[in-house]
């Protein structure tokens, strides 16, 4: 391909103008590397006036981003104002029928609407790229649709989450409990106003949904993912996971199983040992479990101007070069239906903390339900009586299915002996 690639850009916020300056600052290395200069032509945002610290008055200005997908001075759409809904897919979609590429790090709109959009994108026979909705500066996509592409993935799993780790990585350190750190979280602007996408897993789900789709070849599925956040972990839970040599992370948790394709993003204890235990902060990392590889981890910074600029730059040069992958790792005719295996079947090991009256018969009772529901205890720690109130007991089990385990636990909790509901995070032999 030959002639400069004329960019158009949608939303001039932190990504957008990041992506603007990246392009100006690595101008003629990028075009070293493609062969052609690469110049952005057009732009759309809400403040024109707004100071984004890179020139852009010869760019074509457009109130409606939709209008990019017609503007004939421009080759290529980026689409970085995000939701799931609305202009940003009504652009995407419009990209697409006039047979423009389209570059985009909405993980929310992938996440819901991809599979209906990479069908749309194979038949016009356009690129539809999205390396930085997942991970930031991390190529996982790229990992996985490309480099790994003549293996066979049996699990992913990652911290994708950089504000969920660096709230947990704070507490653990500090003692200090998850409101506090969140409050500090947010001043720092590592957590929205509105924290709830990030604290509550849905951010983490929509990236699984995608690593999870290109990782084994299927639909899309996020309905079907098992979604719990990190509100309900205390500082309490994660001085005992030290002490019984593990870690709290956040992961997202995609493998194949004897009753499917399991996805799952919640807290989980992980072993010391193990890699992804000693990712710290607002660190993202991916691990992939793939035969013939191996065992692959990828880690970086998953969010912010610089990590996420990055990634959209590197699929703009992909664009430039020519290069076009299938959007989710196959045509769209072959994807498998999108269908998640149930939750409860789900089989593993699990942390139970309990908050209870030091009084006789505590530890039977709370034994007889999971003796009535098939888990079997692996350990109990219970502190020192303390006569002024409630103390924790805490109980690790060998692993187990989880429709058991939420019977024991549902009957747990209806004890007069328990005084707090039970906190049950799930145990990780990664």
């Amino acid at each position: 391909m030959s002639g400069d690639l004329r960019i158009g850009i949608a939303g001039l916020g932190t990504v957008g103008g990041g992506v603007a300056k990246l392009l100006r600052d690595q101008a003629d290395l990028l075009a070293a590397r493609c062969g052609r200069t690469i110049r952005v032509t057009a732009v759309a945002a809400r403040d024109k006036a707004k100071d984004r610290g890179v020139d852009l008055s010869a760019c074509r200005w457009h109130d409606d981003a939709r209008a990019l997908a017609g503007d004939p001075d421009v080759d290529v759409v980026v689409e970085l104002i995000g939701g799931s809904d609305g202009v940003a897919r009504e652009l995407i979609e419009a990209a697409i029928a006039a047979g423009k590429p389209v570059v985009t790090a909405n993980k929310a709109l992938l996440a819901l609407h991809g599979t209906v959009l990479a069908k749309a994108a194979e038949t016009a026979g356009v690129p539809l790229a999205y390396e930085a909705a997942v991970a930031g500066g991390i190529p996982v996509i790229k990992a996985l649709r490309e480099g790994l592409a003549a293996n066979r993935v049996k699990r992913v799993h990652g911290i994708l989450n950089g504000t969920c780790n660096y709230i947990l990585t704070t507490m653990r350190e500090t003692g200090r409990e998850f409101a506090d750190v969140l409050a500090d979280a947010q001043k720092l602007g590592y957590a929205e106003a509105d924290p709830s996408f990030d604290v509550d897993g849905i951010d983490a789900a929509h990236k699984l949904a995608i690593l999870s789709s290109v990782a084994f070849g299927r639909e899309l599925d996020f309905a079907g993912i098992h979604v719990e956040g990190i509100r309900h972990v205390s500082a309490l839970d994660l001085a005992f996971a030290e002490q019984l040599g593990y870690r709290i992370k956040l992961l997202g948790i995609a493998g194949v199983t004897d009753h499917g394709i399991e996805q799952r993003v919640h807290p989980c204890m992980v072993p010391l040992a193990a890699p992804i235990a000693h990712v710290e902060g607002v660190f993202n990392a991916v691990f992939v479990e793939a035969e013939p590889v191996g065992n692959v981890l990828l880690t970086g910074r998953g969010a912010g101007e610089g990590p996420t600029a990055s990634a959209v730059v590197a699929d703009i040069l992909d664009i430039a070069r020519g290069h076009h992958a299938p959007v989710l790792g196959l045509p769209p005719s072959r994807l498998a239906p999108g269908e998640t295996a149930p939750m409860g079947r789900h089989y593993g090991a699990y942390y139970i903390r309990l908050m209870v009256k030091d009084q006789p018969g505590v530890i039977a009772d709370v034994a007889a339900a999971f003796r009535d529901n098939a888990v079997s205890m692996e350990s109990v720690l219970q502190q020192a009586r303390d006569p002024s109130g409630p103390v924790p007991v805490v109980i690790t089990t060998h692993e187990t299915e989880e429709a058991g385990m939420m019977r024991a636990i549902q009957r747990i909790a209806a004890l007069g002996s328990v005084v707090e509901p039970p906190r049950l995070i799930r145990i990780e032999a990664l």
